[in-house]
């Protein structure tokens, strides 16, 4: 098994167990094991930065590794690992997920910077 595929199973490995941590109320554990699989996770999209030829892969690493940023409260972190997501040649549909992500941790401060509140009980969905 490559480096890569190593760390993203151990990353994967590690959120699960954060997970079953938030489930059984121990939300120590589960911060440490979170943070644990965000490492792992940047780690290995780290390794194939430069491979701009290996999508989906590198994207797909990029949005998980940003991700787990997210659920670590490490926001910058997960906007430099979108930006450079974006940076390479994601599938569309992957490029989307990532901008979403992106839209997701600063439409509050976008909102806020205006005088404006973001209310999502009170935004509609437009079919």
């Amino acid at each position: 098994m490559s480096q890569i595929q190593e760390l993203h199973k151990q990353a994967m490995d590690l959120a699960e167990m954060a997970q079953v941590a938030k489930l059984r109320n121990n939300s120590d554990l589960a911060a440490k094991l979170s943070r644990q699989a965000f490492e792992k996770e940047r780690l290995a999209a780290e390794l194939i930065t430069n491979d701009l030829a290996a999508e989906p892969t590198r994207s797909i690493l990029y949005r998980s590794a940003a991700t787990l940023a997210i659920d670590c409260g490490e926001i910058h972190s997960a906007e430099r690992l979108i930006a450079v997501a974006l940076s390479g040649n994601p599938p569309t549909e992957i490029a989307e997920e990532l901008k979403d992500l992106f839209v997701q941790i600063n439409i509050h401060k976008y909102f806020a910077r205006r005088g404006l509140v973001f209310d999502e009980a009170k935004l509609q969905i437009i079919s």
